[in-house]
């Protein structure tokens, strides 16, 4: 069997609701797999096999409680401008292209697509496929291969999901439906309604209305939740999150003050959802031109452009106010990840033009480093002890930079493996004072005892006592995510149209 859910725009939710059916199909005792022809997107996954794939697909594929694979997101778009893009074809690096060049390419990269989704589909009994954007995109639909023209290929029913939260979702629903061609038209078989807030009862005349004007059902109406903690979908909602902070009950005592620069070009940000998941932190996202505040950590994330990056920090002025505010705070800490890792050396080198067409650039001077990049793009998933502590961290690696110290610093992590291959090496750097790190890691905060240990080394520095480790657990989320739709679509209706397909 398969199934589509395409969305009415970017950002309507489709990538949690995919993640809950795949959960929900798997508690019903059958093996979903997800399934993503192409995604654009900064933020970013290693497979086991050491190939790149979408955090939306990983994710998902954690829902379904499967190894993450290439297989599920075969194209992956890493926009570096606003007219150019990495593309990555089933995992690897191939080249950075125009939206013209991209759109030649196709031809190609279909044939890639149609591999995959074949393989998925002979593995498994389920294939949710997400769609991108909206499939009523006039201007794409000539070489669409990620919205209708997938689902036709793989004879999957679609269903559309819209946004209500965000206004106008009648609107939206009948618009999309009023830009695609009749026999696209008769390929949406159900829509759900996303994100509600309020009495469903109030929305009755609505989806009535909606439904003798399609002949299409509204299969359910998902409310909209904060109490699951689930990744966002791609990068659209960091807009949202910059500047805001996650809501904190009153008297819950002194908190943790973590700050996340925001970048023009940010990657992965969703390495700091476990840190913001900590009952004591609060964490915010603070544009490179926005006030800093009174950070005990400020944290410099990942980024797709390293230099331009690094040059847009320090026109806005936010290196200046790190640099105070880590002279005035002997209790600061400043972390590195990635991108951001690399900006905290003294010099990045980028002789090839593998991200810039400058060739050279002085990073901050917190950490002695030197970056080179590279031609080849270092993709691996590691694990290994944190050295001061030996606490356990795995993450996974995506950079072009390679850093070596050019000065005394300390080494960070020792890597115990990568790839599923035993190794003996060292990672990442931390200042001799213990202030300032960095690493490649992504998604290091994930490890619970590492984070915990971290935290409390923050706690102590002001004089707080130590917490114990929360015990989050992402599974657990899968399951209340499940439930929430359970209870709120119609399910016995999506079988059917999925039983009977296209």
């Amino acid at each position: 069997m398969v199934i589509q859910f395409c969305g009415t725009g970017s950002g309507v939710g489709k990538s949690v609701i995919t993640a809950a059916f795949c959960r929900i199909f798997l508690q019903d005792g059958l093996r979903p797999c997800p399934f993503k022809a192409q995604n654009m997107a900064l933020n970013s996954y290693v497979t086991k096999e050491g190939g790149e794939i979408g955090r939306a697909q990983a994710v998902q594929a954690q829902a379904a409680r499967l190894e993450p694979a290439v297989d599920m997101n075969p194209i992956l778009m890493k926009p570096t401008s606003d007219r150019r893009a990495q593309i990555i074809l089933k995992g690897k690096a191939l080249k950075n292209m125009s939206v013209y060049q991209y759109v030649k390419y196709k031809k190609i990269a279909r044939q890639a697509v149609i591999e995959s989704f074949r393989r998925l589909k002979e593995e498994y009994e389920v294939v949710v496929i997400e769609g991108a954007g909206s499939p009523a995109e006039i201007n794409l639909r000539s070489h669409d291969i990620v919205n209708l023209e997938m689902a036709k290929r793989a004879g999957a029913p679609v269903i559309l999901v819209g946004d209500i939260d965000k206004g106008g979702v009648f609107a939206w629903l009948i618009g999309t439906l009023a830009l695609l061609e009749e026999d696209e038209r008769k390929m949406i078989k159900g829509f759900i309604i996303n994100k509600f807030r309020g009495d469903k009862r109030l929305l009755l005349p609505g989806i009535r209305m909606l439904e003798k004007r399609t002949g299409i059902k509204v299969l359910g109406v998902v409310p909209y939740f904060k109490d699951i903690r689930i990744p966002e979908e791609d990068s659209v909602p960091l807009e949202k999150r910059a500047g805001l902070e996650r809501k904190l009950p009153c008297g819950a005592g002194k908190k943790i003050e973590v700050a996340v620069i925001s970048l023009p070009h940010i990657s992965n940000f969703t390495d700091f959802d476990a840190l913001e998941n900590e009952p004591d932190v609060r964490l915010r996202y603070v544009e490179a031109g926005g006030e800093l505040g009174r950070p005990d950590l400020v944290i410099i994330p990942g980024s797709k452009n390293t230099v331009f990056d690094l040059e847009y920090i320090r026109k806005k002025g936010m290196e200046d106010k790190i640099r105070r505010w880590f002279k005035d705070n002997p209790r600061f800490s400043l972390v590195g990840l990635c991108g951001g890792y690399q900006m905290l050396g003294e010099r990045i080198c980028d002789p090839r033009g593998a991200e810039s067409a400058k060739k050279e650039i002085s990073g901050m001077g917190f950490l002695p480093l030197v970056t080179e990049f590279g031609k080849s793009k270092v993709l691996s998933r590691s694990e290994g002890k944190e050295i001061s502590s030996g606490l356990k961290v795995s993450g996974y690696e995506i950079h072009h930079g390679r850093s070596r110290a050019s000065g005394r610093c300390l080494p960070l992590f020792r890597i115990s493996r990568r790839q599923d291959k035993k190794t003996r090496c060292f990672e990442g750097a931390l200042s001799l004072d213990g202030r300032v790190w960095g690493t490649y890691l992504h998604g290091v905060f994930d490890a619970d005892g590492f984070r915990r240990g971290f935290l409390n080394r923050l706690r102590a520095r002001k004089g707080m006592a130590a917490v114990a480790a929360s015990g989050f657990n992402y599974d657990r989320e899968f399951d209340k995510l499940a439930l929430l739709v359970r209870k709120n679509v119609d399910l016995k209706s999506l079988y059917g149209i999925m039983r009977k397909g296209l």
